[in-house]
């Protein structure tokens, strides 16, 4: 399991946790997530990823699933260009993500994106308000990815785990 999984599989705990939070939802309905990523490459890798991952086939939507925007960076550039244009450009990707759709939860798509929490925030502040912004979750699929792999080690018998350490510190 990677960060992507484990995002994922955050993502649809935290929506199960309540009905549809965001923009009027009836209840019993649920919100959705979404994922905010690099370049338009991620865009239908992530979109099928996904689908794949949720076994939902393919041409058939998923309910929970809100669709993916990007940046339009690369994951390099993250840290390489001017800090305020990342921060624009973030906030406008999450913006798109939540401004027309039901997301009651926002993944970050890119293992560059570790620790950007505060932009998102920012954005959904700007677009939804802060009481609507409250509502919507962040998932950091790094956290998300260490949180799993340490649940699994933690349940794990000891000769799983000293082969998961192995492989970890000698790939």
């Amino acid at each position: 399991m990677g960060i992507f999984e484990a995002s994922v599989m955050m993502a649809l705990g935290l929506l199960a946790q309540g009905t549809g939070k965001r923009l009027g939802i009836d209840e019993g309905e649920k919100g959705g997530f979404g994922i905010v990523s690099t370049g338009k490459y991620w865009e239908e890798v992530l979109r099928e990823g996904v689908g794949n991952f949720l076994g939902v086939k393919k041409g058939e939507n998923c309910d929970r699933f809100k669709g993916v925007e990007t940046t339009g960076l690369t994951a390099g550039e993250l840290h390489s260009v001017d800090p305020e244009t990342v921060r624009t450009k973030m906030k406008e990707a999450v913006k798109r993500l939540v401004g027309r759709r039901d997301c009651s939860v926002v993944c970050l798509g890119c293992a560059g994106m570790a620790g950007m929490d505060d932009m998102v925030r920012e954005a959904l502040i700007e677009e939804l308000g802060l009481e609507e912004a409250k509502k919507v979750y962040i998932v950091d699929g790094v956290k998300s990815g260490v949180y799993k792999a340490s649940k699994y080690l933690h349940n794990s018998t000891p000769s799983v785990r000293l082969l998961i350490t192995i492989r970890i510190v000698h790939p």
